[in-house]
């Protein structure tokens, strides 16, 4: 997206504007599907939430969210000059990329449709669609050069080894303080502390801002177990949602905003001057509009738990 937004804005301040607009866009986005956002993808996966609910509870606040955020930045917006139009690409070569786009999104699309109707995990889903793309790209070259067309073994190579095994530290360093005791241990303090759950999700959603939200959302996994917090429990949907936004309050706080900062060149005081603000407001604004819509159930199972432990 920054890339097209170098070839459809000129002026500077503003493309980087829109640049954070996007990144806003991409992180509330992720909030509300389950294969949007790896932290969404993680409760779906660990069985914290189904992609239904997903939907239904957390279009909503993250449209809302965006919605003020963008509202909150239009009038920084300088005057948009006009831009000239460009040759394009052939007709035939824009429908072929259109068909093979269509194809990628809808196999994508259809992996949760896979989980629910089959049962089985997800990866099988995504490893159909990677099939089907394979199949459909070579159908597409048969009789042309390799060299002149892309394939997908050839973008299996340019695989990101080491954000792969980035992840797999992660998980596995959460799994190892899981046993040791120490995430329940973590767990019963914030209990005692932050009795809400609403101010708990909150607090992680801010924190994800500058930690990386995977090991945040990994340790809260670790932390509640599925017999005090059900699966599509409020507290796991608000995880979700302030997870995935509460990225946009920091320029490093989501992958989306590291590759702008990479590509735009933009400082980390530029961001928290000009975005931060309008940011938070749009993630304050997702939350009152999910606790809104819950008024009748959002903290039922935090007294739940606060009257087992005595601590009410």
């Amino acid at each position: 997206m920054v890339t097209l937004l170098r070839r459809l804005v000129t002026d500077d301040f503003n493309r980087k504007l829109f640049g954070a607009m996007v990144v806003i866009a991409a992180n509330a986005g992720g909030a509300w599907t389950p294969i949007g956002d790896v932290t969404t993808t993680m409760l779906w996966i660990g069985g914290q939430l189904t992609g239904p609910n997903i939907i239904k509870d957390l279009f909503l606040p993250s449209a809302v969210s965006l919605i003020v955020a963008v509202l909150a930045l239009l009038p920084q917006v300088k005057e948009i000059e006009p831009m000239e139009r460009k040759p394009t690409m052939s007709d035939m070569a824009s429908q072929r990329s259109t068909f093979i786009l269509s194809a990628g999104l809808s196999g994508i699309l259809s992996v949760p449709l896979f989980k629910q109707l089959t049962g089985l995990p997800p990866y099988l889903g995504m490893m159909g669609a990677l099939a089907m793309m394979w199949l459909i790209t070579d159908i597409l070259n048969a009789g042309k050069p390799l060299k002149e067309n892309p394939t997908p073994d050839k973008a299996l190579q340019q695989i990101d080894h080491a954000g792969i095994l980035f992840f797999l530290g992660i998980l596995l360093s959460v799994s190892a303080l899981n046993s040791a005791g120490i995430l329940q241990e973590l767990a019963d303090w914030l209990t005692r502390t932050l009795p809400n759950q609403d101010v708990l999700a909150t607090a992680i959603g801010i924190v994800s801002a500058v930690i990386d939200n995977v090991p945040l959302v990994a340790a809260t996994m670790g932390m509640y177990d599925l017999s005090q917090y059900p699966t599509d429990s409020q507290l796991w949907e608000l995880i979700a949602y302030c997870a995935g936004t509460g990225g946009s309050l920091l320029i490093i706080g989501s992958a989306a905003g590291v590759a702008y900062m990479g590509q735009e060149k933009v400082d980390f005081v530029w961001y928290a001057r000009r975005i931060t603000g309008p940011a938070f407001l749009g993630y304050m604004a997702g939350i009152a509009t999910y606790v809104a819509t819950h008024l009748d159930t959002v903290s039922a199972p935090v007294l739940a738990l606060a009257t087992e432990q005595g601590l009410t």
